[in-house]
């Protein structure tokens, strides 16, 4: 049965696995298969066209892993060619920036939404341009957090430097006073705690892992593929760099055990 195959995600790194956590909390019964490009992470600092070349590398080995759907769970694979991967890959595909957008729009009482996120994701104007479609009388303003991703990646956000960092990079955005700031990379959800303090406990912050998750479930329900068994699932991880840091991020993350594979993709 189709039902029964697995949702795939892919993302430059750990981060997408905050869109796997939250796909285990809606849809327990749904099987993962996800693959974090540890190889060639940070993907925002990369040209649009080679970020667009790798995640479509990734997704043609997701597509011989028995999937029924694919979650681009990173804002700058997403920013760099979501309706490519639409238009080239036989099973729905669906980014995290729309999600996002749509629950901040729904938070924000003043009009006024911060964007962070890659150097890519922030330079593409994806997020402005989503905006404007759904409400052109928001003000947006984005910033650029590309240290944020190697923070996580390397498991640092508790260290000292960290919130110094945050407060450099946020100050912008607490002067112009938002009241919502959308969390524009998967990583940045890691990063949560630190970020609201500084932006301080008036300002919602929006996770596009939550609202993903759930506009999965509903595309799955209305093609009919949810996973009608209350067996225990089995999920596949893979990487493209040695696994061993992935998997201490990901145990702590999404709480399960994690057994990541090493695959080789072409150009590594």
């Amino acid at each position: 049965m189709e039902a029964l195959k697995s949702i795939a995600l892919l993302d430059s790194g750990v981060g997408g696995l905050t869109v796997v956590k939250e796909i285990l909390d809606q849809l327990p019964h749904e099987r993962i298969v996800y693959f974090g490009d540890t190889a060639r992470m940070p993907y925002g600092p990369r040209p649009q066209e080679e970020v667009r070349k790798f995640s479509m590398q990734i997704i043609d080995f997701l597509q011989t892993q028995d999937i029924k759907l694919v979650i681009v769970a990173c804002n700058s694979a997403s920013a760099a060619g979501l309706p490519y991967y639409q238009q080239n890959v036989k099973y729905p595909v669906i980014g995290v920036i729309e999600p996002g957008v749509r629950a901040a729009l729904s938070y924000t009482a003043i009009k006024k939404v911060g964007v962070i996120g890659t150097d890519g994701t922030i330079n593409s104007g994806a997020y402005e341009e989503c905006i404007r479609r759904l409400d052109p009388q928001v003000e947006i303003y984005s910033m650029a957090c590309p240290l944020f991703v190697l923070i996580v990646e390397n498991n640092l956000i508790t260290a000292k430097e960290t919130k110094k960092v945050a407060e450099e990079y946020l100050k912008p955005l607490k002067e112009v006073g938002v009241d919502v700031l959308i969390l524009g990379c998967t990583h940045y959800p890691l990063m949560a705690e630190v970020i609201q303090e500084v932006m301080g406990p008036k300002v919602r912050l929006i996770s596009s892992a939550e609202e993903t998750a759930r506009e999965a479930k509903e595309i799955l329900k209305g093609n009919n593929l949810l996973n009608p068994s209350d067996n225990s699932c089995h999920h596949r991880f893979f990487v493209s760099a040695s696994p061993e840091n992935f998997v201490g991020i990901g145990e702590n993350l999404i709480n399960i055990k994690v057994k990541a594979y090493q695959v080789i993709l072409p150009g590594i």
